[in-house]
């Protein structure tokens, strides 16, 4: 999708630091972080929401999007974190892009 930022920044038109990056995602950070660490993983293909995702289709990246998280925790020495899917901006979803938020240390509180 052109006018996405988040495709944009996948694809390299926004200089952006990836942290890690495959063929299905990147990861990155956030710049507006809610924690010590406070990390993007965005997946390459424009997906709006979770709500929109094939579960045929886009069963693979969800996987891989799910097992990539404990990984970037090993890398980073990270004994535990926060995952966070925003969905839908009732759902505090602010860029229509499927991504997870990955946050550890002075997490903030809820409820």
């Amino acid at each position: 999708m052109s006018d996405c930022i988040f495709c944009k920044i996948c694809n390299g038109e926004l200089n952006t630091e990836f942290l890690y990056e495959d063929e299905y995602v990147v990861v990155f950070k956030d710049i507006r972080p809610k924690a010590d660490t406070h990390l993007l993983v965005t997946s390459r293909k424009h997906i709006t929401s979770l709500k929109e995702i094939n579960e045929v289709e886009d069963a693979k990246l969800m996987a891989h999007m799910l097992c990539l998280l404990p990984k970037l925790a090993a890398q980073l020495n990270i004994p535990g974190f926060r995952t966070i899917i925003n969905t839908g901006a009732a759902g505090g979803q602010e860029i229509d892009h499927l991504h997870f938020h990955f946050l550890a240390g002075n997490l903030p509180k809820f409820g």
